[in-house]
């Protein structure tokens, strides 16, 4: 059986532009180090942690909505 949270989390992922969701997956599902999220991207490492930080504020706004 899916677990709803997680259907939701995906649904949510999906929600954020694509580069902030690749930076994310990259980062914590293929665990990148965040030069290799860079590199992957083609982005100065700068670049990478924006992302990766616009991602997962995304994300955590939605937990808080749904506490």
């Amino acid at each position: 059986m899916i677990n709803p949270e997680l259907d939701e989390l995906w649904q949510r992922l999906w929600k954020l532009s694509a580069r902030e969701r690749q930076a994310l997956v990259l980062r914590y599902y293929a665990d990148l180090s965040l030069a290799e999220v860079a590199n992957h991207l083609g982005c100065p490492l700068g670049t990478a942690k924006s992302l990766i930080h616009r991602g997962l504020a995304g994300l955590r706004a939605w937990a808080g909505d749904n506490r």
